[in-house]
């Protein structure tokens, strides 16, 4: 059975403490939570580790983010809104990209 495959890896620590982590993995089939074919993870936590942003689908959610501790379901368009997304969420939240 074929292996889901690494596309994007990401991570980075600003000078404020404050660090981003972005991983994507393409899946080798559809399913039902992740048409898409992606697992995804894309995280933005404060200097004391605090997520402040966190968009993913892990298994039994489907696509959601938690932003300022609220979590919502996350309509997936594409890789690019995706970032897009949740970029908008990191600057609302005071944060730099």
């Amino acid at each position: 059975m074929p292996k889901a495959k690494l596309i994007q890896e990401y991570h980075q620590k600003f000078a404020n403490g404050a660090r981003v982590d972005i991983i994507i993995w393409q899946l080798p089939a559809a399913t039902a939570e992740r048409p898409h074919r992606l697992k995804y993870r894309l995280n933005y936590c404060g200097a004391d580790g605090t997520t402040l942003v966190r968009y993913d689908n892990e298994r039994g959610k489907g696509d959601h983010k938690h932003v300022a501790g609220q979590e919502s379901k996350y309509v997936f368009k594409s890789v690019r809104q995706l970032f897009e997304d949740f970029r908008a969420d990191v600057l609302q939240q005071g944060g730099t990209l």
